[in-house]
C-alpha cells in the first residue's frame, strides 16, 4: 500500500514544470538527439543570436523515446529499425535563454511543462543535438537542495498544492474516500490538479477537484 501511494505521489511531482540546463553541440546532427546516437558532421553553425521559442507550442518527440505507441516504447521501435510516426502534443516553454556561446557550443537554460523534450527543442535550433543535459528543478524542488540526510515531512514536500482544511465530519468522510465541499473557492476555479486535505491532526489525503464543486479523495495517507 505505502509503495503504491509513493508511486501515485511521484506521478504528481513528475507532472510539474520542469528546469533544465543543457549543452548543444552545433555544426552536427544526432540519430537519437544526443551523442549516444550515430553522429553526421555538416559544419553548419549558426552565428548571432538564434530564435529560441517559448510559449505554447506543438511537439513532436524524438523517435528514441518513452512514448508508447501502441503499447511499445517508441526507442524500442526505433532500434528494432521500425519506423513510427509519434502524434505532436501541446507543451509550453516559459524560458529558453541562452548562457553562453564557444565555438560550436551553445549553452541554455529551459524551463518548461512536463512532457517537453529537450532533445527536440536543441534538434529544432538547426544541425545541432543535446549533448548535455542536467535537470536541476522539478516545481519547486532543486537539485542544489538535495539532502540524503534530510527527511521532508510529505506535508511539506507537499506543500506547493493547495491546502483545504476540513472540519470533523468531513475530514471523517474523507478519510474513507468520500467526496467533500470545496472550500474557500477550490473546486473549478483552482489551477492546480490536487489539493492537500488536512485536519487538526495534518495530511488525510489528496484530492482531485470535480466539476461539481466538491473534492474527490484519490490518495489516501490514513487507515
Amino acid at each position: 500500500m505505502l509503495v503504491g501511494r509513493a508511486t501515485r505521489v511521484q506521478r504528481i511531482l513528475m507532472a510539474l514544470p520542469k528546469r533544465y540546463e543543457t549543452v548543444a553541440r552545433f555544426g552536427a546532427i544526432s540519430s537519437t538527439g544526443d551523442p549516444e546516437g550515430e553522429i553526421i558532421l555538416t559544419g553548419v553553425v549558426p552565428v548571432g543570436a538564434l530564435g529560441l521559442p517559448t510559449g505554447k507550442l506543438a511537439q513532436r518527440p524524438p523517435a528514441y523515446s518513452a512514448v508508447k505507441i501502441g503499447g511499445q516504447r517508441a526507442y524500442a521501435l526505433a532500434r528494432a529499425g521500425i519506423a513510427v510516426e509519434i502524434p505532436e502534443r501541446e507543451i509550453e516553454v516559459y524560458e529558453f535563454s541562452e548562457l553562453w556561446a564557444r565555438e560550436d557550443r551553445r549553452a541554455f537554460v529551459i524551463r518548461c511543462s512536463a512532457g517537453t523534450y529537450i532533445r527536440s527543442l536543441v534538434m529544432e535550433l538547426g544541425d545541432a543535438y543535446c549533448e548535455a543535459l542536467r535537470r536541476t528543478h522539478i516545481g519547486e524542488f532543486a537539485v542544489a537542495d538535495a539532502d540524503p540526510e534530510r527527511i521532508v515531512p510529505l506535508n511539506d514536500a507537499l506543500a506547493f498544492l493547495p491546502r483545504v482544511e476540513l472540519a470533523d465530519d468531513e475530514a471523517t468522510r474523507a478519510t474513507h474516500g468520500s467526496a467533500v465541499s470545496a472550500h474557500d473557492g477550490y473546486g473549478r476555479q483552482n489551477s492546480h490538479q490536487f489539493v492537500r486535505l488536512v485536519d487538526a491532526d495534518g495530511l488525510i489525503a489528496l484530492a482531485e477537484p470535480r466539476e461539481d464543486g466538491t473534492l474527490k479523495p484519490v490518495i489516501g495517507f490514513r487507515g
